[in-house]
């Protein structure tokens, strides 16, 4: 497929936006999110590419959906501003809500509950649909097909962002052995709007920054630097975003004693109830601390914080990145990874998408209603999540 015309930083952003205000259910749902406005609908990237894309940000530490739409960003728009567009339509609207809520502006009720459970069951239908298209792209064939199973059986039996890593490897390996006679994929160019230089530096800066800030946080005592050091290594250091973070953050805030236990469960719970990254549950936290900074600057910095690690890495990989994926070798390895990206998925629509969603015969009827609606009936996306949203406040929640 040709390369999309470049876009604006504008038309970035109010993309991202869009999702970034509807885009509930995870990571993984995030990802079909995507994978529909950007790849079916918009097509600003072939299904392949988004696949390599999906795959190399799982490899990454840090927010692999939020990752996946910095580079889509960078990649429409032809510069770092584009990223950074995306990166803002899609974080703000949840940022500010749970900052909103760390200020005790927030409240519920059953009608907030019964909208909330129909977008989670929205989020059933669309990672179902990824998982259906994708799987007809990307494991058409018995060996694929097979590696696709192989690393659902891995993360079924490993359910950790160690087990996620391991079966995209396992896929990769895979691939090299069993994919290697097929014949090269001609893939279309992305440009990448990126140079080396740009990438080598991004790739420094990370480093520098994880080795750097414990050691500044030593030699110059500031809660700034403190709190800037905690929430860049939680960024810096987990693999597969999300849920997997929060240990890591309870250990930055609540042990040193910046936040009490009972506040930052409170903040989790309401990171669950908001669209976009989860990420963002940092921006609750940096505005609850208790010490300065706190508030709006002390959620701007512990934002910034942690996702800086994740987009660095994204920056430094994407300049090597497409024309990696011309090589032969690369391109086995890489059907074998987006097989495994597959099997992922499809562990993941089960845990924890359906089982976070799914409690009752009529939850699986109006999941179902959604699906038909996105892949047989061809409904926009938004109207399918107004809907569902107005099904789940009709049944109760």
């Amino acid at each position: 497929m040709p390369d999309s015309p470049a876009g604006s930083v504008r038309e970035v952003f109010v993309a991202f936006l869009k999702l970034g205000l509807t885009a509930f259910g995870g990571p993984v749902a995030h990802l079909g999110y995507f994978r529909e406005a950007f790849v079916a609908r918009r097509r600003w990237i072939d299904e392949a590419a988004y696949a390599d894309l999906v795959a190399l940000c799982q490899f990454l530490p840090g927010p692999a959906s939020s990752q996946v739409g910095f580079a889509l960003g960078i990649l429409r728009a032809g510069s770092l501003w584009g990223g950074l567009a995306a990166f803002a339509g899609f974080t703000l609207p949840s940022a500010l809500i749970l900052v909103g809520i760390a200020y005790g502006a927030g409240s519920g009720g059953p009608m907030l509950a019964g909208l909330l459970h129909g977008l989670k069951l929205v989020a059933v239908a669309v990672v179902a649909q990824a998982v259906w298209g994708m799987a007809r792209t990307l494991a058409p064939d018995p060996m694929r097909a097979g590696i696709a199973l192989g690393a659902l059986w891995l993360a079924v039996l490993a359910p950790t962002a160690f087990g996620q890593v391991g079966a995209i490897g396992f896929g990769a390996v895979a691939g090299l052995v069993l994919c290697r006679a097929m014949a090269p994929t001609p893939v279309g160019h992305l440009s990448v709007p990126l140079s080396r230089r740009t990438g080598t530096v991004a790739l420094t800066l990370f480093l520098g920054l994880l080795v750097g800030l414990p050691i500044l946080a030593t030699w110059l005592p500031s809660q700034g630097i403190a709190v800037v050091d905690a929430f860049y290594r939680a960024g810096a250091l987990v693999f597969g975003g999300g849920h997997v973070v929060l240990p890591l953050l309870r250990a930055g805030t609540v042990d040193p004693g910046w936040i009490g236990a009972d506040a930052f469960l409170a903040g989790y719970g309401a990171a669950q109830a908001v669209p976009g990254p989860l990420f963002t549950f940092a921006a609750y936290l940096g505005a609850a601390l208790k010490p300065p900074p706190n508030g709006f600057p002390g959620a701007a910095l512990a934002l910034a914080a942690i996702f800086l690690p994740g987009l660095l890495l994204v920056t430094g990989a994407l300049p090597f990145w497409d024309e990696l994926r011309r090589k032969p070798l690369a391109q086995a390895a890489l059907r074998g990874g987006n097989a495994a990206v597959v099997g992922l998925l499809a562990a993941a629509l089960y845990d924890p998408v359906w089982t976070g969603a799914i409690g009752s015969a009529r939850d699986v009827a109006l999941a179902a209603t959604a699906f038909v609606l996105l892949t047989v009936g061809g409904v926009a996306p938004w109207i399918v999540v107004g809907l569902t949203a107005l099904g789940g406040l009709a049944l109760g929640g």
